[in-house]
């Protein structure tokens, strides 16, 4: 059954050199506001780390000029350290023009046969992590966004590696097409709660799914509708023996919360027939509350 309880709204805050240069020209006295921006994700079955390079964004908006906020030195970001309501910033209080903007797109060294970007699989090693033309064209998100004059916006940008990590048949690497939301943080919330541990038993693969929409009918992750949209792997809480989950970055409104024990059956490429559901339950989430969804 679902509740809630409120969310005590917490990012974490590291300092990192930027420079913010702008093309098309900018002009004297445009006015400005502050803007952050961090990186978080859903954990993704048989890796332990998940290394993405970052070296800049790019934003497009107002007066159709492109700013962008290059990094002094490179960020190396795992990931898999940010799920939950975990996020790392990217960058944090930059000024730039205030406005409305129309994409943003994440700078990323992530090239064939190397190891800039990387994932280590469990039991197999690291690898090559290569986003198809990263390098060259970036990470682009046509999700628009606003930045108020002399005010502050703060976004956080969730890859969903459960839905973009793939692995090349043909090599040695692991593909990185991410899935991306760009999220306002004042706007989201949480879904949280525990499996009874007779619920886990030792053949399973346990994850709670998202939907969106109340009373949808749960299914695999495969690009059809209905795809959840956002996950989670329930860990072991040694104090209560019962599995914890927690999923951030959950836009206002109705969700559908499911739980499966064939999380590692589920290819996010393919229809897998084999996932089915043990249970479904309703939620509504709001703005940095958490509400409390618990299985069975």
């Amino acid at each position: 059954m679902a509740s809630r309880r409120l969310y005590n709204w917490l990012i974490p805050i590291l300092a990192a050199g930027t420079v913010v240069t702008a093309c098309d020209g900018g002009g004297d006295g445009a006015a400005t506001g502050d803007l952050s921006m961090g990186v978080t994700d859903a954990p993704v079955d048989n890796a332990t780390k998940v290394v993405v390079e970052f070296t800049g964004v790019e934003i497009h908006g107002p007066n159709d000029q492109t700013q962008t906020i290059s990094f002094d030195s490179t960020k190396t970001i795992d990931l898999l350290n940010f799920t939950g309501n975990a996020a790392e910033p990217l960058f944090e209080d930059e000024t730039v023009l205030a406005g409305d903007y129309q994409w943003a797109r994440l700078q990323v060294n992530a090239e064939r046969n190397t190891i800039d970007s990387y994932i280590e699989v469990t039991g197999g090693g690291q690898h090559s992590l290569y986003i198809p033309s990263g390098s060259e064209t970036g990470l682009k998100m046509n999700t628009g966004f606003s930045v108020p004059e002399d005010g502050n916006a703060a976004f956080t940008i969730d890859f969903d590696l459960r839905k973009s990590v793939h692995e090349d048949p043909s090599s040695n690497e692991y593909i990185l097409r991410p899935t991306l939301r760009l999220l306002d943080n004042d706007e989201v919330g949480t879904i949280a709660g525990t499996v009874n541990n007779s619920e886990v038993p030792a053949d399973c693969d346990p994850a709670v799914y998202v939907f969106e929409g109340g009373g949808v009918t749960p299914d695999d992750q495969d690009g059809k509708s209905p795809d959840p949209v956002n996950s989670a792997i329930p860990e072991l809480n040694g104090d209560t023996g019962h599995y914890d989950y927690e999923i951030g970055w959950l836009a206002e409104g109705d969700y559908t919360v499911s739980y499966t024990c064939d999380a590692a059956a589920d290819d996010p490429a393919t229809d897998d027939g084999t996932v089915t559901f043990d249970y479904s339950e309703n939620a509504t989430v709001t703005a940095t509350e958490t509400t409390d969804v618990d299985f069975p």
